[in-house]
């Protein structure tokens, strides 16, 4: 098992000049540094609505709403995000993001503008992402190796998985350098059927398959799988021999509790737009208006982050963020460890 990708870690160390940027502002504390530090990395979600109900979503709370971007604001984002050094582009969010109508007149402005585009798809709906050779990766949420396991776990029809893994075969066709992906949660469900789905992704020519484990988001109605830990049933797989490279999170499965007392990443390198527009500092707390910075359908990505409320996020999350109200094994947990360390080594820092 190998992981080249760093899935089960961060990049950050890739982007040096945007450290040094925030180091000054956080040990400054001062809000005319941080304010214009950009997001390297940004979330979208194109549409609140999804054409499955899986059994571990986290977003169930928000209620899979109708709402979807204007893809007309949407492209003029992208192109303004890309200007002010945002490099990255994952749509995904609380609904499918690939019931968007316009995806790929989205995807042809985002790749013109010269940003690292990438999707998080139930791949129902994959044979529509005809522009897929201008993603940088494109990852399949597949939560099982068998129908009828993948039927209940997605809550959807057992055709589906039968839809997928022929929209995977085309796209496979179809991807150019794209780096196609397979992803599944470790349920108790589908923990036996690991091999299975490793089989069929690496004969169809998937580029690597992800097994994580689940992770409690604190707003979820859902709780069934809370305090679970199925995933060692399947630690003595081993995938060498094929194409496909098998990535376990191991270091994310082994996380119980948040090692660090402060969150570094949030107002800084990553933010997450809605589907109805709104821009927040941190996906696991979306619909709390201390993360709201305000919504892109209103004004200029850049008017909303160097707004009043980005600056309040930003001093109550160096100030007055409870971490213990986050999520374990955030997406951003990495990039935290990575920060705390910075923030940590100062007395012998130069005896490299």
């Amino acid at each position: 098992m190998t992981d080249r990708r760093l899935i089960d870690s961060h990049k950050l160390h890739f982007h040096p000049e945007r450290v040094a940027q925030w180091n000054a502002a956080s040990r400054e504390g001062e809000w005319a540094l941080a304010r214009d530090i950009y997001p390297i990395y940004v979330e979208i979600s194109p549409v609140g609505a999804c054409n499955h109900r899986c059994t571990f979503c986290a977003v169930d709370y928000i209620g899979y709403t109708s709402d979807q971007l204007d893809g007309a604001v949407l492209r003029e984002r992208l192109r303004e995000m890309a200007k002010l050094g945002v490099k990255s582009v994952m749509f995904a969010g609380e609904g499918e993001p690939l019931l968007h109508k316009e995806t790929n007149t989205n995807v042809i402005a985002g790749y013109a503008a010269r940003l690292d585009m990438a999707f998080t798809t139930n791949g129902v709906l994959l044979h529509k992402l005809r522009e897929i050779n201008l993603c940088k990766w494109v990852r399949i949420s597949l939560n099982a190796g068998k129908r009828d396991t993948y039927a209940a776990v997605h809550r959807t029809k057992a055709a589906d998985f039968d839809t997928v893994l022929r929209n995977i075969k085309d796209a496979v066709k179809r991807k150019g350098t794209c780096d196609l992906g397979v992803q599944c949660v470790v349920l108790p469900e589908n923990v036996s059927e690991i091999e299975t789905l490793y089989k069929l992704c690496d004969d169809i020519g998937v580029d690597y398959l992800i097994a994580k484990p689940y992770s409690q988001h604190k707003k979820s109605e859902t709780h069934e799988y809370e305090g679970k830990r199925p995933w060692s049933d399947f630690l003595s797989f081993k995938s060498e021999r094929g194409h496909c490279e098998f990535i376990y999170r191991a270091e994310t499965a082994a996380t119980t509790r948040i090692p660090y007392d402060k969150c570094h990443a949030t107002p800084s390198f990553w933010a997450y737009v809605m589907a109805n527009g709104d821009v927040y500092s941190c996906s696991a707390y979306l619909l709390d208006d201390r993360f709201k910075m305000g919504n892109i359908n209103d004004a200029t990505f850049k008017s909303v982050w160097q707004s009043e409320k980005r600056r309040l996020n930003w001093e109550f999350v160096r100030e007055g963020l409870d971490i213990h109200e986050c999520r374990v094994n955030c997406r951003m947990d990495k990039v935290k460890r990575y920060l705390t360390e910075l923030v940590a080594m100062e007395h012998d820092k130069n005896f490299i």
